[in-house]
């Protein structure tokens, strides 16, 4: 293992070169066409088997041992945000209007560094390691459409990790969860169809935007009166559009907002459950309504077996000490449509520092070193699993 440890320190400027080439060129969800390019052309100088354009540009890097054995997925996902970058670095987006401000940049090196020390080891294991980019994990989803393409074949994978970088975690801890970690999530949204006319005259009208504050305080009722109360549940309304003139009673009313659930059966139920109460509230005041739902990503779950050894790995790269059970976030993730067709963890690494910006911030940045972490992490996981 030590030779792990001393392949990574010399990989150190190459993981480093490789986040800030990936943080000037930023790109939103299913646009990551210069990304996937730059991803391809690393796996293949590492002599993998590459297979591009999956799901628009997601990549696929297979490193063959030649000797049979399981197969076990890194992920790591490839697409931007759509903010404005205002950290002041050198190396700062050049794409306007687009940022690494969740640190997917250091997704893709960690695993762009975890080939290439695993390159160099695989006469020390048996079986393949299959690396996966892919788009759109903030949406509307890359892994799924990648799945349907066929990236859990050919060969099968056996077991599935994949890491993020996490600011609310001190510095050089590594967290790691048995269990559900990230929660399930879903989309909604809703056009309330009234009658407008004269503000002067309200009896004329049927107002979308009374009906519509009605319809927002009914759906908070469904986690604090219809869900068990020992179940983390959340309804949010995040924009109200409605009106055009102080004077106008509005005809329609447009609303939109998210789910969140850690269980997975309240997770499929929440379309029904939306769709009554909008009718109720829409019936007894004589509105119309038309509702999308579009179900998100499922709960990511850690099989407990995973989780002990990326528990273990990063033990051995961290110390026993700095590594923590990180705390349940209602944020989703679509790693766990991998996690469902093969045993996987989820892991993070601290980033946190004082002063330092969240993640989804325009100033968002971390301390580079930290990836090493992340490198090393992955390459023990895989020797352990496939040694």
């Amino acid at each position: 293992m030590d030779a792990v440890s001393e392949l990574v320190k010399k990989l150190r400027e190459q993981v480093i070169a490789a986040r800030r080439d990936l943080h000037r060129i930023p790109e939103t969800a299913f646009n990551e066409a210069k990304t996937s390019g730059y991803v391809a052309e690393r796996l293949k100088r590492l002599g993998l088997e590459v297979q591009t354009g999956i799901a628009t540009h997601g990549v696929v890097g297979l490193l063959r041992t030649g000797q049979p054995g399981p197969t076990l997925m890194i992920r790591a996902d490839m697409d931007a945000l759509p903010i404005t970058e205002e950290t002041g670095l050198a190396f700062a987006s050049t794409h306007p209007g687009a940022m690494h401000a969740c640190g997917h940049d250091a997704n893709m090196s960690m695993a762009l560094g975890a080939a290439a020390v695993l390159t160099q080891l695989k006469s020390r294991f048996k079986g393949n390691v299959k690396f996966i980019f892919q788009p759109a994990e903030e949406g509307p989803g890359g892994a799924k459409p990648m799945i349907a393409a066929g990236v859990m074949e050919n060969p099968t994978v056996d077991y599935a990790i994949g890491c993020h970088l996490w600011a609310e975690r001190a510095e050089g801890c590594i967290g790691v969860r048995t269990g559900a970690f990230m929660a399930a999530m879903s989309r909604f949204d809703l056009k309330i169809i009234g009658k407008g006319g004269h503000g002067a005259q309200p009896h004329l009208c049927v107002d979308a935007l009374e009906v519509g504050t009605q319809v927002v305080a009914a759906l908070q009722r469904i986690v604090s009166r219809h869900t068990n109360p020992i179940e983390p549940a959340v309804v949010t309304v995040g924009t109200f559009h409605a009106g055009t003139a102080f004077n106008i009673t509005p005809a329609e009313a447009v609303l939109s907002g998210t789910t969140r659930t850690f269980n997975e059966e309240t997770w499929k139920s929440w379309e029904a459950r939306i769709d009554k109460v909008v009718n109720g509230v829409c019936a007894s005041m004589g509105a119309g309504y038309e509702l999308i739902f579009t179900p998100g990503y499922p709960p990511t779950v850690n099989d407990a077996h995973m989780a002990d050894v990326v528990r273990r790995c990063a033990a051995q790269v961290v110390g026993e000490e700095r590594v923590v059970e990180p705390e349940l976030t209602m944020g989703g993730e679509d790693m766990s449509f991998f996690m469902k067709r093969a045993p996987g963890c989820y892991y993070c690494i601290g980033v946190g520092r004082e002063g330092a910006a969240p993640l989804h911030n325009s100033k968002f940045d971390f301390n580079e070193e930290l990836m090493l972490l992340g490198v090393e992490t992955h390459c023990r996981v895989a020797l352990d699993l496939l040694g």
